[in-house]
This record gives structure tokens, C-alpha cells and sequence, in this order.
């Protein structure tokens, strides 16, 4: 059980919607004797509060309230995970694979987790180093869905290689490829024919986009393995690598892309209700007769 004192509130920028819920949230909060901290995302939403940065929240919180969807918690995810910050997501998005409460049950499911009967369930994170180039060595990157390998902008495929704890595994041609951790293979792993791993599973999944040869298929590794991607010499067209689709850096063919598990994993809790496989069937409509 977590004796939590001060709450970070972290929101989906500048989305309007959630000014009456953020305000609901710092009210429950102060009701039971909690600090609110809101995070400087909640700009303009919530008159007469203070805001703070990303780095206090981190610092100072014993828990961070997420409110908006699954992208809003990514990005609080990639600032919170090596601080031990544990999270907990109120969904006003559309899947909500991440942040499962309801505004609806706000109430009555965080008092639950304030009192200590929740689920916590340790989520892994991807570290992504990219070396050489006239950038500069040792540019780090997390992720806690995918680290993409994509096409900058021209339609038309590129060649990389890959190889995983040293050992060439293969050459590429195709779209790019998707290098997703298990909280990342119902994203874009998963529209790319990836197969669906537990969260608890220590493993990554590498998927190509579109690949030129159909015998390409997606392969899962163990999660502490260092994976490496390297365009080819001969490679023309221009390249970028995304981080959850929310950060994304151009890489030159010089460049060298090493990624690794994170040692910190996502604290993220759930309802003692949780059930991943109902999230599953709920979301992805298993089960449903035509």
C-alpha cells in the first residue's frame, strides 16, 4: 500500500473538454487532504491554479493522474517512468488501453487507489540510442508503444539492416519497420500484422511495414536483447525514426540506432477490477456476431 500525499494532474493540452473534469479532480483530491499539483499541460483549463513543470511533478509527486487518452499517458509515461512515479489514467479518448477510467467512475475508482486497493502492473520501456552522424553521438530517446523506422516523405521503400546482441539477422526492404514493446503491440505493431503479447511477457516484437519480400514476418525477441538498425550504404531515400508517434528524429545513413529495454518500467495502476482480456474484447470486439 502507497501512503499517497501529493498528486500530480497531468492533461491533454489544450483540449477544453476536460476543464470540468480537471476541476472535479482538484476538488475530490483536496477533499480527502491530497495536494494537487497541475501540470503546465492543463494551461487555461483551470482558472486560479497554479501550474507546474514536468520536472516538479516528477520530483515531488507520490502519484500522477493522467486525464485524457492513451497518447496523453505515453507522453506523461517517457517523463515519469525513471522518477518511479507511479500513474493512473482517466480516459476522454476513444480506445483507452492505457488509461481505463472512466470519468463517469473517477470517484469511486480513485478512492479505491487512495486507499490502496488497486492493481499495479509494471509496463517496460524502450531506450533508443542513435550514434555517428553529423549530429553527434549517444541522442537518446524513449518510448513506451514503438520505436518506427519510417519513410520521411517520399513513397518509396528503404533498405536498412538488422541485427539483434551483434548477430546480423537480416536486409530489409520496405516501408520501415516497427520495433514495439508489449504495451505497444495493440498499437501500430498490431495494424502491421503483429501478434498481441501480454504486458507481463519480457519480449519485443519487430514488425516491417510493408515489406518487398512476403517471407518478412514479424519477429519477437527477448526484451533484453539490444537490437540494431543501420540503413544500407546504397540507401537514397531520406529516413526518420519516431518515438510513440509523438517525437520523431531524421537519420542519416552514417547512423546507427541501438535499442534497448529501459531499466525503469512504467509504474502504471489499475482498478482492482482490471482485466487486460476484457480490454482486449471491449476494444477490439472479439466475439461480436455480425
Amino acid at each position: 500500500m502507497r501512503n499517497f500525499k501529493t498528486v500530480g494532474i497531468i492533461a491533454k493540452h489544450g483540449d477544453t473538454r476536460l476543464a470540468p473534469t480537471l476541476a472535479a479532480l482538484t476538488t475530490f483530491l483536496r477533499a480527502r487532504g491530497l495536494t494537487p499539483l497541475l501540470d503546465a499541460s492543463a494551461d487555461g483549463l483551470v482558472p486560479d491554479e497554479a501550474l507546474h513543470e514536468r520536472e516538479a511533478i516528477a520530483r515531488r509527486c507520490d502519484l500522477a493522474i493522467v486525464v485524457g487518452g492513451d497518447g496523453t499517458l505515453l507522453n506523461a509515461a517517457r517523463s515519469l517512468a525513471c522518477c518511479e512515479v507511479p500513474l493512473v489514467g482517466i480516459n476522454l479518448g476513444r480506445l483507452g488501453f492505457l488509461a481505463d477510467i472512466s470519468p463517469e467512475e473517477m470517484a469511486p475508482r480513485l478512492d479505491e487507489i487512495l486507499a490502496g486497493d488497486y492493481i499495479e502492473e509494471p509496463r517496460a520501456l524502450l531506450q533508443a540510442e542513435i550514434t555517428g552522424g553529423e549530429e553527434g553521438p549517444g541522442d537518446c530517446y524513449d518510448a513506451l508503444n514503438d520505436v518506427v523506422l519510417h519513410i520521411c516523405s517520399d513513397v518509396r521503400m528503404i533498405e536498412f539492416d538488422i541485427r539483434i546482441d551483434g548477430r546480423f539477422v537480416s536486409s530489409q526492404r520496405a516501408d520501415g519497420l516497427v520495433i514495439a514493446t508489449p504495451t505497444g503491440s495493440t498499437a501500430y505493431a498490431l495494424s502491421g500484422g503483429g501478434p498481441i503479447l501480454s504486458p507481463s511477457l519480457p519480449a519485443v516484437v519487430l514488425v516491417p511495414i510493408c515489406p518487398h519480400t512476403l517471407t518478412s514476418r514479424p519477429l519477437v525477441v527477448a526484451a533484453s536483447s539490444c537490437i540494431e538498425i543501420s540503413l544500407s550504404a546504397h540507401n537514397t531515400a531520406p529516413a526518420q525514426v519516431a518515438f510513440d508517434g509523438q517525437s520523431c528524429r531524421l537519420v542519416q545513413p552514417d547512423e546507427v540506432i541501438r535499442i534497448r529495454q529501459k531499466e525503469k518500467p512504467l509504474r502504471l495502476l489499475h482498478p482492482n477490477t482490471y482485466d487486460h482480456f476484457h480490454i482486449l474484447r471491449a476494444k477490439l470486439h472479439w466475439g461480436e456476431q455480425p
